[in-house]
């Protein structure tokens, strides 16, 4: 089992994804070049209007095409979103007034109290930590742990 990493950032001719669309909720459909994909290897994806999350999949069947050369199509499983919306919030640090400007990916349809909870997990995945209600950055967490 491998890992393949198909982010839009890394802007790589040689190892591209064309395109990645839901067939059903958690299960995907993934055209690529290049990168020698196997049953069982990871995917990493960019999400769609993200600037930098993505999402991780796992390839369940490949079929490599003859022409053109390299190029494959995958279905995959991941992530379920009913309706994926992707979110821009703004967070300070309660200690030092630093801002975190951060984007995060939510199942609109599971409404207001996940759009919270969906938040507070990409700030941990960002190293900042809520503490007491009150939202601290890496850098005072290592004054303050």
């Amino acid at each position: 089992m491998a890992q393949h990493d198909f982010r839009y950032n890394l802007l790589n001719p040689a190892h591209t994804l064309i395109e990645c669309r839901a067939l059903s909720a958690g299960r995907y459909q993934v055209t690529g070049n290049g990168g020698s994909i196997h049953s069982g290897d990871q995917l990493l994806v960019t999400l769609k209007g993200s600037r930098d999350l993505s999402m991780q999949l796992s390839v369940d069947k490949v079929r490599h095409l003859i022409s053109p050369p390299g190029q494959w199509i995958a279905v995959a499983s991941g992530p379920a979103f009913a309706e994926l919306s992707i979110l821009n919030w703004k967070v300070n640090c309660d200690h030092c007034g630093k801002q975190l400007d951060f984007e995060f990916a939510v199942d609109a349809a599971l409404g207001e109290k996940a759009r919270t909870a969906a938040a507070e997990q990409r700030i941990t995945e960002l190293g900042w930590r809520n503490r007491d209600s009150k939202h601290l950055c890496p850098t005072c967490l290592e004054i303050r742990p």
